[in-house]
């Protein structure tokens, strides 16, 4: 008998640690016969534990003793357990956008949306940065094709800032899923190894610009900014804020009116 096709709804549950037993060995068997998937699984696995990371501590605190008075005084205890059971789900469904998020923030608290391209630039960076074979989908030897096939997903010109005379080299780039469609990510490394992503979107309201930003969420630093329809963030680990914003300037010089 030939073995069952493993499903995306099944690499999904491998890496989230819910697959069925009966199942392991097969998915982990087609996994070994593919490196590329496997790394792929191997992302989304350190991602959520960077999330339970940032999350475990917030979902096992108790539910403060005022709120469950008043929930008492309002409603039956079957439904404050059915409450609180959508308060955890919202938190983690929220929780990848907020995933650096400092524990004095309110999980209710609005989020701006520039900050939010900030996060999610950052997020990226933290999750491909340290790949060592597979830290692109597309390599800079095949430049041309990479412009072309992200600007038709995103729906706009897009542009690889040449960075060689400042001594980073352009690695490649890969398409991502964004809030609002899909995202484009380039990535640059120095001689010595150090590396730089630029996260781009297009941006729900046009015509629009804002200043240089600077955030900071756990050891990656990002410089972000919107330009008319499009949403930049220049994200790094490895570089300080002084060198960032150098780079942030010239990335903006060259994709000015692009």
């Amino acid at each position: 008998m030939s073995e069952l096709p493993v499903s995306e709804a099944e690499l999904q549950a491998y890496a989230d640690g819910r697959l069925p037993p009966a199942r392991l060995a097969a998915v982990e068997a087609w996994l070994a016969a593919r490196p590329e998937q496997a790394e792929r699984i191997a992302a989304y696995r350190r991602l959520a534990q960077e999330v339970r990371g940032a999350y475990d501590n917030l979902l096992s605190e108790p539910v403060p003793e005022r709120l469950r008075q008043a929930a008492a005084r309002r409603l039956p205890w079957g439904r404050i357990a059915a409450v609180l059971a959508w308060v955890t789900l919202g938190i983690a469904l929220g929780a990848p956008a907020g995933w650096y998020a400092k524990r004095e923030r309110t999980v209710a608290q609005a989020m701006p949306d520039s900050t939010l391209l900030a996060r999610r630039a950052a997020v990226a960076h933290a999750v491909y940065s340290p790949e060592v074979r597979h830290p692109v989908e597309v390599g800079a030897d095949d430049e041309q094709h990479l412009l072309t096939w992200l600007s038709k997903r995103l729906g706009a010109k897009v542009r690889a800032p040449k960075l060689d005379d400042v001594g980073m080299s352009l690695v490649g780039g890969r398409l991502l899923p964004g809030d609002i469609g899909p995202v484009a990510q380039f990535m640059y490394q120095s001689q010595n190894g150090r590396r730089l992503t630029l996260y781009m979107r297009t941006e729900a309201s046009h015509n629009r610009e804002t200043a240089f930003r600077y955030a900071r969420e756990n050891n990656v630093g990002v410089f972000y900014w919107i330009d008319r329809e499009m949403g930049y963030a220049l994200a790094s680990a490895d570089l300080s804020k002084d060198e960032l914003l150098r780079l942030a300037n010239l990335v903006y010089k060259q994709l000015e009116g692009s």
